[in-house]
């Protein structure tokens, strides 16, 4: 039997639809992403992971190693590899969704970061015309420089964006406002309504919001020339199964 396709774009809203975390309580279950490396590699993964998170490109501080044989949802982790689970941004969409905010999520790209100011969209790929998470296909292009970001302020980091309607502009402040001081920190730029985001045109009544993709700290651990294999938006995990990268 041949499945039909899915885009991510449907794929996105599947797994929204059941995020439960609540910023402010703490808890729910969230959006992740499953990255593997050698796991001779981790020490070094783990010191990039850091500077990665102090420089502000992660969604969030975040994450949990695991081992070989591990089961991680339906996957289990490979001999000599070690899997490294993150927070993805399709958890803001989640959490946007139960509050009662209309959305669509746009797409994964690369934006321009100019001494620590976002400035631009410099790469696009809808989410309604790609089967593939945009910014995995991104990474594999070798065309961030997540490195520069963190060390010099300039260069070009992942990001995603969705278009929430302007009357639920209300909502989309009372989630921003819970976020602040949780371990969700990923937004980049509210965009006015009707009006470009970081240069991405919106819907008429709409407002986008970029937010940092998930994916940051594992380019950048490729850019340090240590191999890494990433699924994105791979499931969905208890937010209490997590630990800081800053207690590692």
């Amino acid at each position: 039997m041949n499945l039909p396709l899915k885009f991510v774009s449907h794929k996105i809203e599947e797994y929204a639809l059941q995020v439960t975390y609540d910023p402010r309580k703490g808890s729910g279950r969230f959006v992740y992403n499953l990255s593997l490396i050698d796991s001779k590699d981790l020490e070094r993964s783990i010191a990039v992971y850091k500077d990665a998170f102090k420089a502000g490109v992660c969604v969030s501080g975040l994450v949990r190693f695991a081992s070989s044989g591990e089961e991680i949802g339906d996957f289990t982790i490979p001999a000599d590899k070690t899997g490294i689970i993150t927070v993805c941004s399709t958890t803001l969409d989640g959490i946007l969704m139960h509050r009662g905010v209309p959305l669509n999520p746009i797409g994964g790209g690369v934006v321009e970061i100019e001494q620590r100011i976002p400035r631009r969209f410099t790469h696009l790929i809808l989410y309604q015309h790609t089967t593939i998470d945009p910014l995995q296909v991104l990474i594999a292009q070798e065309i961030t420089s997540i490195t520069d970001v963190m060390r010099k302020g300039s260069g070009t980091i992942l990001a995603n964006i969705r278009e929430c309607h302007m009357e639920a502009e209300h909502l989309v402040g009372q989630v921003i406002d819970d976020l602040t001081g949780s371990p969700f920190t990923g937004i980049l730029d509210i965009g006015p309504p009707n009006s470009p985001a970081l240069g991405v045109q919106v819907s008429p009544q709409y407002m986008g919001i970029v937010a940092l993709g998930g994916t940051n700290p594992m380019a950048a651990i490729r850019e340090a020339g240590i191999d890494v294999t990433i699924h994105a938006i791979k499931g969905l995990l208890d937010i209490g199964t997590m630990s800081e990268i800053l207690d590692y």
